[in-house]
């Protein structure tokens, strides 16, 4: 398997509950690789960037006020097989159809707020990382 990188953003909602550290320390004993670490408020403007894919959507309105609404923690991560296996540790959209012993069982609370985000593919993840970190600003 290719090792490959992929994009956390733990999520307002998580950062408001104070959740990020328990996040983090998930994010390592699943034997990522952190590139990059930041907390950042996105503006409006930046969330509509970031989810430009979704615009049009009838969720996209919701999504970009929740993802401006407070801080968010984004984290570049790297590993084998980085995009599949995130996916399976923060689980379902929906955290009432979350597995056990994921990331959105234990801290998301509906579909629009499910605590964490995870990068949908490969190619994705690359982009997804360069929009919160410059090359020269991942290990």
């Amino acid at each position: 398997m290719a090792v490959q990188r992929t994009l956390c953003i733990i999520k307002p909602d998580a950062v408001a509950k104070g959740a990020s550290g328990t996040i983090v320390e998930r994010i390592l004993r699943e034997n990522f690789r952190v590139l990059g670490l930041r907390q950042v408020r996105l503006s409006r403007a930046q969330a509509e960037g970031f989810y430009a894919v979704h615009r049009g959507r009838a969720f996209f309105e919701e999504l970009v006020t929740f993802m401006s609404r407070g801080p968010i923690v984004a984290v570049a991560l790297e590993r084998e097989d980085a995009v599949r296996h995130w996916r399976e540790v923060i689980g379902a959209t929906d955290p009432a159809k979350a597995a056990e012993g994921t990331i959105r069982k234990a801290f998301g609370s509906n579909v629009g707020e499910n605590a964490v985000h995870g990068s949908d593919s490969e190619e994705n993840g690359q982009i997804e990382c360069a929009f919160f970190f410059a090359g020269m600003d991942l290990l």
